[in-house]
């Protein structure tokens, strides 16, 4: 599923704008799932599957797999619906440069909310 966010991401031209300035690779961590996205003025250039034994990335973000379903289903509950969210209810662990997550917080919001089912809000 998160191999699909390259092809989504790219294909939202206002959102490859809105990351115009943004390159970097963070890591995304689901359960024991781990991938290495990297952003290249906007785009996601590539999306890289672990394991990884010392993945060199700007930050990280860290959630149990149920928390990312919740997040990425089509209507999200109250409390899974937003990063900033996750993080207040201290399932989604952000660590690294959080100057680039925060300053691109915006973008990441929508990146990520594009591995909910087609027809769901982003």
């Amino acid at each position: 599923m998160i191999e699909a966010l390259m092809a989504r991401v790219n294909g939202d031209e206002a959102l490859v704008r809105r990351g115009r300035f943004l390159t970097t690779t963070f890591l995304l961590e689901s359960g024991q799932s781990a991938w290495l996205i990297s952003i290249f003025e906007g785009r996601i250039v590539s999306v890289t599957p672990g394991p990884f034994v010392m993945p060199s990335s700007s930050f990280a973000l860290r959630a149990p797999e149920e928390e990312w379903r919740k997040f990425w289903s089509r209507r999200p509950p109250p409390g899974s619906n937003d990063l900033m969210a996750l993080i207040k209810r201290r399932v989604l662990k952000a660590e690294g440069n959080l100057g680039i997550f925060i300053a691109n917080l915006r973008y990441f919001k929508e990146a990520l909310a594009k591995l909910r089912p087609l027809g769901a809000g982003a």
